[in-house]
């Protein structure tokens, strides 16, 4: 019981920080601006959560283009650290280089869960009218996955249908991503 506790409240704190690693790095990829001045509320906010971690490692992680790989570094960290932490309360049984495997798998199944929740959050905005700078951040963000799909398809009686397909298809990667790491688990 109280692995399963910990285990939880590991959880909850790696999807909350690791999440906001991957949204910063999500947001300055997309080049929506994060700063206060900027009227994006999520910026400071993001800031908050993920400076102690991504301002260390950008002084020895550059930037590969657009793609802030510290922000990227920073949340495989802490999905590192969960599995590591797990590994310990388990009794350190099983070997040890499977951890990092693992956390690769964590940190995937937490990019798919990542754009899960946002595309729903898309998708609940989009049934009301109103405008602000959070519905149009969350909109640009959800606008690269969703462009493939509007292009093969088009609305159906004036209802977008694409946020329920990518949600599916998220799904389906989901599942795929936990058959992978059960057979890479059986190989090491």
């Amino acid at each position: 019981m109280m692995y399963q506790i910990i285990s939880l409240l590991l959880d909850v704190a790696t999807g909350v920080l690791g999440g906001a690693c991957l949204l910063r790095l999500y947001l300055q990829y997309q080049r929506i601006p994060l700063s206060a001045r900027s009227g994006n509320p999520l910026g400071p906010f993001i800031f908050a959560l993920t400076d102690w971690l991504v301002l260390p490692l950008r002084r020895v992680v550059p930037a590969w283009g657009r793609l802030d790989l510290a922000s990227l570094i920073g949340a495989y960290v802490l999905v590192l650290a969960q599995y590591f932490l797990l590994w310990l309360l388990a009794g350190a049984d099983g070997g040890l280089l499977a951890v990092p495997f693992l956390a690769f798998f964590g940190l995937l199944r937490l990019i798919v869960s990542g754009l899960t929740g946002l595309v729903i959050v898309y998708a609940i905005l989009s049934w009301f009218q109103a405008r602000s700078t959070l519905t149009d951040v969350i909109e640009r963000l959800c606008a690269p996955p969703l462009r493939p799909i509007r292009r093969l398809l088009p609305l159906m009686g004036g209802v977008d249908l694409s946020p329920l397909v990518l949600l599916v298809l998220l799904q389906i990667a989901s599942i795929l991503l936990g058959h992978l790491q059960a057979a890479v688990m059986q190989l090491l």
